[in-house]
């Protein structure tokens, strides 16, 4: 082991079910270091972490912590050990004081009674250290989501931890406090405490971070000091992709007739919610496919859910087949004519202990029931007509969609939307998780859906996709719509530097 490293992992491997989470992954960070881990969603960054923590036993590898072979059972080993993580869903007792979440599982005591005084002295004394003052006796859940993170904070810190782990620690910090917080990792460097920095944010990791290690469906792909790669390199690398490399492949999608788009049906000017969108602007056509391209975080499928009535913007115009459109719900969208399959199909599409035909007329059933009294047939006759239309392999109507590959089960969730005649269908990384075959056909469906008017936005992290099926793309940046391409201006270079860069600051030919 090199002597300058606080810690070294090697080899990594976890399964679940036995398909691969991290495959001979390796991580290595030096004494008062501050080290950045990226990579896009199912990268392996978060099971890194938790394999480190005991949160999962590691499958194979090993690890060694401040010059010994280190393994842990469970988050608060590793805390003892001197490891503390701050995760980007902050994990304190709400009820509790600010005090008591700083010194939970250390609490001072004397002569066998809790030290308040000495207590309260030290949750002030840590939160000064980032420029807040506050009442440290009064409940946590009084305070706002930022000092609720600088209190998460300080109770890592006050564990004398040798490696803190900070998980997308600014994603709800204003201009401020990301400085105030920086400060703070500057002056644990300083102590000769090491930083794991995950973030999605490519400027900040070039302000803070010494090094970074990039990671990619499983894999460790490259680290590196921070001075010599460039944002299109971590783009390229983050993705999988050629920084040279202008054209993909073909696929289903190809072929599109542009002769079949018409009128904007859906625009949106200047939409914000949070820091996850902050300026987005876009426009669909009916019959067209509208793809969006950025990277984790930049706000994609959080705008999505403002079209969807799912979360209320702060600011900004949504306009839908020329009147303005403000849903507060997901049924006003819905009623509205738009469909919307999620990303996580597992957790928020299928129901997997309903049955096909349950599945597929979740949406549709309040239209197919009359004072309360479902009309079977029409029912049965619908899922029919979908399990045929969309060539979905299952052995009947009644079988449970749990049993059915994913593939299979992303049909089953397109025709739910499709049986409600939708005019725009919201498709959140339509093809992420299923076999090549069924991606192709995926693809083929969506394709004769725009042939047939339907408007498509299309949000997916694999360029080739965003490419070959969109006529046009638009790229998201840390919540910020920084370029529009038409089809045949969209190659992955020019994506990939709008990614990295976000050099095209105004978008145009959005119709409101």
């Amino acid at each position: 082991m090199n002597t300058d490293n606080l810690l070294s992992m090697t080899g990594i491997d976890k399964r679940f079910a036995g398909i691969p989470a991290l495959s001979g992954a390796f991580f290595a960070i030096g004494r008062g270091e501050v080290h950045a881990l990226i990579g896009q969603n199912g990268a392996g960054k978060s099971t890194l972490i938790k394999v480190l923590t005991g949160y999962h036993r590691r499958d194979g590898g090993e690890v060694e912590f401040d010059g010994k072979p280190f393994e842990v059972f469970s988050p608060q080993q590793a805390q003892a050990s001197g490891i503390s993580t701050i995760y980007q869903e902050i994990n304190l007792v709400p009820y509790r004081s600010v005090t008591e979440n700083i010194c939970l599982g250390r609490e001072a005591r004397r002569f066998g009674l809790l030290d308040w005084r000495r207590m309260h002295r030290e949750a002030e004394m840590l939160l000064q250290r980032f420029n807040v003052r506050v009442d440290v006796r009064r409940p946590l859940m009084e305070f706002n989501t930022a000092t609720q993170q600088m209190v998460a904070i300080a109770r890592a810190i006050g564990f004398s931890a040798k490696l803190v782990i900070m998980d997308e620690p600014t994603s709800s910090l204003d201009e401020r406090e990301v400085t105030v917080l920086f400060d703070v990792v500057r002056q644990l460097k300083k102590d000769g405490v090491s930083v794991v920095f995950v973030s999605h944010k490519l400027d900040e990791l070039y302000e803070i971070c010494d090094r970074v290690t990039i990671m990619r469906d499983g894999r460790t792909v490259k680290t590196a000091s921070m001075n010599e790669i460039d944002k299109i390199g971590l783009v390229s690398s983050m993705l999988g992709r050629a920084i040279d490399r202008a054209e993909g492949h073909a696929t289903a999608f190809s072929d599109r007739d542009e002769k079949k788009i018409g009128k904007v049906l859906l625009s949106a000017a200047n939409l914000a919610v949070n820091q996850t969108v902050q300026d987005v602007s876009f426009s669909v056509r009916s019959g067209e496919i509208a793809g969006f391209a950025g990277l984790l975080g930049a706000g994609r499928t959080e705008t999505a859910r403002l079209v969807f009535g799912i979360d209320r913007p702060r600011a900004g115009t949504m306009h839908f087949d020329g009147r303005e459109f403000e849903p507060h719900k997901p049924s006003d969208a819905i009623a509205a004519g738009i469909g919307f399959c999620t990303e996580d199909r597992k957790s928020e599409g299928i129901v997997p202990e309903m049955s096909v035909a349950e599945n597929m007329m979740l949406a549709l059933m309040p239209k197919l029931s009359k004072s309360g009294i479902i009309d079977e047939k029409a029912q049965r006759d619908i899922v029919e007509r979908f399990i045929k239309q969309l060539g979905i392999k299952c052995s009947g109507p009644d079988q449970k969609v749990r049993e059915l590959s994913g593939g299979n089960q992303q049909k089953v969730l397109l025709g739910r939307w499709l049986a409600m005649s939708p005019r725009l269908l919201i498709l959140d990384e339509p093809t992420r998780g299923i076999d090549v075959g069924a991606k192709g056909e995926i693809q083929s469906l969506i394709k004769a859906l725009a042939d047939q008017g339907l408007a498509v936005l299309m949000i997916s992290s694999e360029l080739e996709e965003v490419i070959e099926g969109a006529d046009r793309v638009f790229v998201l940046r840390e919540g910020i719509s920084v370029a529009e391409f038409d089809r045949d201006q969209a190659t992955e270079d020019a994506l990939m530097s709008a990614m990295a860069h976000g050099n095209a600051p105004h978008i145009e030919g959005v119709v409101s």
